[in-house]
């Protein structure tokens, strides 16, 4: 695919991924292999309170496709199948689950140089349309995106945002919700080799008058350990450290704690991903 602006989704997706990603209060074990068939093989183990979850996946790649299938503890089976390069610079994604036969989806996305458009239909007697459209450069994007109930005959959701990108920082606004909120973010590589980033963000929602703001920020103590953290203005403080204990298998440690109610148990999260 070509190096264009990239997709709606891109856009605040750096400073999104600093404040949320890895961050849990579950415990959860993921073991991952690859068969001489040229089968990844996925398999998943969460516990969250009192209720334990799993599911296993599969991923084979043939020439221009790839084929996810998973099945999970309540016997729900979740396939994708993903063309690549049918048409030039074009991505085909379709995705369903058994046995709910209404939650087929056709996803289209297509990558300019300084453009791209994905259109994704719902496959059932009700369909949504949602079209998402990016214009602009890897340094300065401007984005959209809709959905469209064609039973009801009106929009589910329309959004709109810009991105900027520099070498060593990044900032997006996003307006959404169907015009409801607005979310500026703000990301800075606070030294040459990224070690430490520190991000910033602020969303505002118009109907209830309410602001969040939240800082944070990442350190690399070393290639093998990172530590993450997290405050937003409610007082909820979030931490966590990864690091990866052999090579391609990361440990990740993660809590919160509500400092405005010390009196509340803090929740405490343990990730093991284990990989060949």
């Amino acid at each position: 695919m070509s190096k264009g602006p990239g997709l709606f989704s891109d856009i605040g997706k750096k400073a999104k991924d600093l404040l949320t990603k890895d961050y849990s209060s579950d415990q959860k074990l993921t073991v991952s292999s690859c068969s001489n068939a040229g089968v990844a093989l996925t398999s998943t183990a969460v516990k969250k309170g009192g209720l334990s979850t799993g599911d296993v996946a599969a991923q084979y790649k043939y020439k221009n496709t790839i084929i996810d299938v998973k099945l999970d503890t309540a016997s729900i089976i979740s396939t994708t199948l993903t063309f690549t390069d049918i048409l030039p610079s074009t991505k085909g994604i379709a995705s369903f689950k058994l046995p709910d036969y209404n939650s087929g989806k056709l996803e289209v996305q297509y990558f300019h140089d300084h453009a791209t458009l994905t259109t994704a239909v719902a496959l059932n007697q009700s369909p949504v349309i949602d079209v998402t459209t990016t214009i602009g450069t890897p340094s300065i994007a401007f984005g959209a995106e809709a959905g469209y109930d064609t039973t009801s005959g009106g929009f589910t959701k329309y959004n709109a945002g810009i991105n900027i990108t520099r070498p060593d920082s990044s900032a997006s606004i996003i307006l959404g919700d169907k015009g409801d909120s607005i979310k500026v973010s703000y990301l800075h590589n606070l030294d040459q080799f990224k070690k430490s980033v520190a991000v910033a963000e602020i969303i505002r929602r118009f109907s209830t008058n309410e602001n969040t703001f939240t800082v944070g920020g990442s350190y690399a103590v070393d290639h093998l350990t990172q530590v993450k953290a997290r405050l937003n203005n409610h007082g909820k403080l979030a931490a966590l450290l990864q690091h990866q204990i052999i090579p391609k298998s990361v440990l990740t440690l993660s809590g919160e704690v509500d400092t405005k109610a010390l009196d509340k148990k803090p929740r405490f999260g343990l990730a093991i991903a284990l990989k060949p």
